[in-house]
Parts: C-alpha cells; sequence; structure tokens
C-alpha cells in the first residue's frame, strides 16, 4: 500500500516529533549534579536553613513563573521557549562551579526555575498540536507516556554515573558533563516540528492569558480537567524527594538504599510505558487505579520491610500512569489556542501542591517517622478516587435517566 505525499508527509513528521521528544526528555534528567548538589552547597559551608531557603526559592520561581511563561509560550514560538530554558539551565549550573557561595547558587536557582517553567505548558502544548496536525492525537498519551519512561531512565542512568565521574573529577567534573547534557537538549529542541504561526506581542500575550483563564472558568468540563492534574500529581511528586529516607528506615545498609530506589523508579517507568494501553481508561477505571496505587503506597511504606518497597514501586507506577493520563484528558479538552496556558495552569497547581506536601510531609515525619508519613500521603489519593468514583455514577444516573424518559406526546 502507497501512503499518500501529504500522509508520508504526515508520517516523517511524527516521526521526527517523537525522537527528538525522547532524546529532550533524556538530555533534560541526564544531569549528574542531581545526586550531589546537596553535598556541594554542604561542602561550601551553607547550613541546613540556607540550603532549605534555595530549594523554597527554586520552587517560588516555577510559581511565579508557571502561568505567565505559559501564555508567552501560545502567544511566541513554543520551541523557541523549549531552547532557551536549557540554555538557562547550564548557566545557572556554571554559576555554580565558578562561583560557589549563596549568593551564586539562588541565582542558579532561579535561572533553573525559569528554564523550567519556560517548558512546562509549552511541550505538551507542542506536542499535542503537531500530533494532531498529522492525525495522531490519539497517540498523545502513549507518546507521552514513553517520554517520562525516557525521562526517569536517564535519571537513573546519572545516579549511576555520578559516583565515578565525582570519584575521578569532583564537583567540577559531575558539573560540566550537567552542564553539556542542558547544552545538549538546547540543540535537540531545535529539532522540533512547528507548524503553529505565533504572534508576537505584549497585547497578544495578555489575550492569550485572558482567553485560557476565561476557557478555564466557564467551561467545566475544561476545569474539571484541570484540577484533576494537580490532584494526581502534587503528592507523589513530592514524596519522590523522600524515598531515600523511607528506604533507609526500612534497616538496610546505606549501600542498598540505590538499589531500593532503582526498583521504585522502575514501577515508575512502567507505568509511563503503559499509558497507551490505559489511554481509555473510564472515570471510573480511573478511580480504581488511584483506589490501588493509594493502598499499595499505604501497606508498603506502613510495613517497614524492604521487600515491601515493591508495593511502594507498583504504587509510584499507578501514580506516574494517572499522571500522564491525567495530562492526556487535559489536552483533548483544551481549546488550541490557549493550550500552553492551561497546561500552565495545571502546572501551578501541582507547584503549590508540592509546597504543600513538603510542609506536611516534614510535619508527620518529624514526630511519626517516614514509613508513616507516606501512608498517609495516601488519604489524598483516596478521597480524590471517591470523588471521580461518585461524578461517574451521577453521570450515569443522569445519561441513564434521560434515556428512560418516555417522548411527551403531542
Amino acid at each position: 500500500m502507497t501512503l499518500s505525499p501529504e500522509r508520508a508527509s504526515a508520517t516523517a513528521g511524527t516521526r521526527r516529533l517523537t525522537r527528538t521528544l525522547y532524546a529532550s526528555a533524556f538530555c533534560d534528567e541526564f544531569v549528574l549534579l542531581y545526586p550531589v548538589y546537596a553535598l556541594l552547597f554542604s561542602d561550601t559551608g551553607l547550613s541546613v536553613w540556607q540550603m532549605s531557603s534555595l530549594f523554597a526559592l527554586w520552587s517560588l520561581t516555577g510559581v511565579v513563573l508557571e502561568v505567565p511563561s505559559g501564555a508567552w509560550a501560545d502567544a511566541v514560538s513554543r520551541r523557541l521557549l523549549l531552547v532557551i530554558g536549557p540554555l538557562l539551565t547550564a548557566a545557572g549550573f556554571a554559576l555554580w562551579l565558578l562561583v560557589p557561595s549563596y549568593g551564586a547558587f539562588a541565582l542558579g536557582f532561579v535561572l533553573w526555575g525559569t528554564g523550567g517553567a519556560l517548558g512546562s505548558g509549552a511541550l505538551e502544548a507542542l506536542v499535542y498540536d503537531e500530533l494532531e496536525r498529522a492525525g495522531a492525537a490519539d497517540r498523545y498519551a502513549r507518546v507521552m507516556g514513553r517520554a517520562r519512561a525516557t525521562g526517569i531512565a536517564a535519571t537513573m542512568a546519572a545516579m549511576g554515573l555520578a559516583g565515578p565521574v565525582f570519584a575521578w573529577g569532583g564537583y567540577t567534573a559531575v558539573g560540566v558533563a550537567s552542564v553539556l547534557a542542558c547544552l545538549a537538549g538546547a540543540a535537540v529542541a531545535t529539532r522540533f516540528p512547528e507548524h503553529r504561526t505565533p504572534s508576537v506581542g505584549g497585547d497578544r500575550w495578555t489575550a492569550t492569558l485572558r482567553a485560557g483563564l476565561t476557557e478555564a472558568r466557564t467551561d467545566r468540563s475544561v476545569r474539571g480537567a484541570l484540577l484533576l492534574v494537580p490532584a494526581v500529581t502534587a503528592v507523589w511528586g513530592a514524596l519522590d524527594e523522600y524515598t531515600p529516607l523511607l528506604a533507609r528506615e526500612t534497616g538496610v545498609a546505606p549501600q542498598t538504599v540505590p538499589w531500593l530506589l532503582l526498583v521504585i523508579w522502575a514501577g515508575a517507568t512502567a507505568g509511563s510505558l503503559l499509558a497507551g494501553v490505559a489511554e481509555h481508561l473510564t472515570t471510573t477505571g480511573f478511580a480504581a487505579l488511584l483506589t490501588g496505587s493509594a493502598l499499595a503506597l499505604g501497606v508498603g511504606a506502613a510495613a517497614g520491610a524492604p521487600a515491601a518497597l515493591v508495593l511502594v514501586a507498583l504504587a509510584f507506577g499507578g501514580f506516574q500512569l494517572a499522571t500522564v493520563l491525567a495530562d492526556a484528558r487535559l489536552q483533548r479538552r483544551i481549546d488550541d489556542t490557549g493550550r500552553a496556558t492551561l497546561t500552565s495552569v495545571a502546572g501551578l497547581g501541582s507547584e503549590l501542591g508540592n509546597l504543600a506536601t513538603y510542609g506536611a510531609y516534614a510535619a508527620v515525619a518529624t514526630t511519626t517517622g517516614h514509613g508513616t508519613a507516606f501512608a498517609l500521603s495516601a488519604v489524598p489519593y483516596l478521597l480524590t478516587a471517591l470523588l471521580l468514583a461518585t461524578a461517574a455514577r451521577t453521570a450515569a444516573g443522569a445519561a441513564g435517566s434521560t434515556t428512560a424518559k418516555p417522548p411527551s406526546s403531542s
């Protein structure tokens, strides 16, 4: 069977898009500084409070810039923002190496947070629009799931290489490798196809922001999908920072902790790869997914045994799958003109949820331990699942009443 020139061009464009996306995801997460930058801060002489303030500054940068950068991505070239983002991150890492000090670390985190905000919303919007143009919008969840899996694999690879590279060349070596990875990510981003015609200007930027927020306020289906994203991503997205502490609390030797983390992140990777299969999951099925994942998290964390962390891995796999599916649901409901804006609004909700989770986790873990804190973190997911199941029953009941209603006589 011979494809028409138009169909052949669309197929080639989809292949280029997915190859570029997977390469970009790998470069973005292949940062050897990830496992050691806290050590760099400590060895420079920073106190715990100073390091905590840096992490807060990083999160707040994302909170402040998330929605404005999304509106900007709807007004200008999304590909341009995906190129600029890694360059800003590279500049931040270089600053850490050249002038290691609290001020340099703070400015580096601002640059890193800004780079992340520029890509958040822009990437999802570009990928969905290009797939839709090629008649392959139904592949979005599968493609993004594989991209997330690629990013997780890159993080795991970076964790594995950071030790030998650090032993060979210290902070300079892992820092230079991280800068090079960011520069490679910027170069890869130039290969993203983009067929939309941006309109640059202040009026255009404010117009896209207003249009996106209006759609969220007036369209109930968009609003529901928008709220689902942070409800699914915020808690477990913050918990991953504490998984080493949970693993260590099971009583294993310190050198065993990385192996347990690999098990947990293997679960998350599997969840990403299942996105294509589960793309058409019903609302009831989605609620069941969250319920099963929450129960696995609660039981696995509360058990306090290394083997029980397999359940935590299953939970992370379920939450990763739910994250990709929630994003896909949102993309299907958004009008094209405000896609990046509304995706960034969802990202803002996730950032705020992360901050709240950090505070709640610290309060619980300080008094009860990490296992209990992880187990209690399952409660928000059970509540979300209950709300989804209730909404599904209500919708089914309304549809049944409409079907059963006899036709009126004339």
